[in-house]
């Protein structure tokens, strides 16, 4: 990276909560556009991955231009000094947003997301689950307040989606767009 040029990197954290085409497709857009991607799984993910799709773990972690292992808590996504767009954790296990909201971190998963926090890069956390009890809201009123983004996979039907894949698309579209990324897959409401 050139002295003094903005960033073209992202970390990408898939943790272990059910939607793990999300992180999936995120790699994948990342790559399209040229952007350096750099993913931490969690072991939870890897199971996750088993039931969800037909894909290995090396199959995800080839789409990735670098990957780290979960437990490699000196990995360089670690440091504030490891320049990057920011962080998206597509999807985010409820166990994930609690340890960042609390900035108690166990994974080089949610030390790089707390590093973003702290950097005041953008972080985004697709989170995965519901119903909702008043501690996950609280967790993600906490992150809100720190600056994370809150962003449930949330399909936009104005879009016409005809089939689950447009909607992962539109999704992780609209995800992209918060780090100023235009994928060219999202039907635009009004356009």
């Amino acid at each position: 990276m050139p002295l003094n040029a903005p960033p073209t990197r992202m970390i990408v954290g898939i943790s272990g909560a059910s939607g793990v085409i999300y992180g999936i497709r995120v790699l994948e857009m990342l790559a399209r556009l040229g952007v350096e991607s750099h993913l931490v799984m969690s072991r939870a993910a890897e199971v996750t991955l088993s039931h969800e799709s037909d894909l290995k773990v090396a199959q995800v972690r080839a789409l990735a231009s670098r990957w780290y292992k979960a437990e490699d808590i000196g990995g360089a996504p670690a440091s504030g000094s490891f320049r990057s767009l920011g962080m998206i954790v597509a999807p985010c296990s409820i166990r994930s947003m609690s340890e960042i909201s609390t900035g108690v971190t166990t994974s080089l998963l949610t030390r790089a997301a707390d590093v973003a926090l702290k950097e005041r890069r953008r972080l985004v956390l697709m989170v995965r689950e519901t119903p909702l009890h008043t501690g996950h809201l609280r967790s993600m009123l906490q992150l809100s307040e720190m600056g994370a983004v809150i962003a449930p996979p949330v399909p936009g039907f104005y879009a016409k989606p005809e089939s689950l894949d447009d909607m992962v698309e539109h999704s992780v579209g609209r995800m992209l767009d918060l780090f100023g990324l235009d994928c060219g897959t999202i039907r635009r409401w009004g356009e």
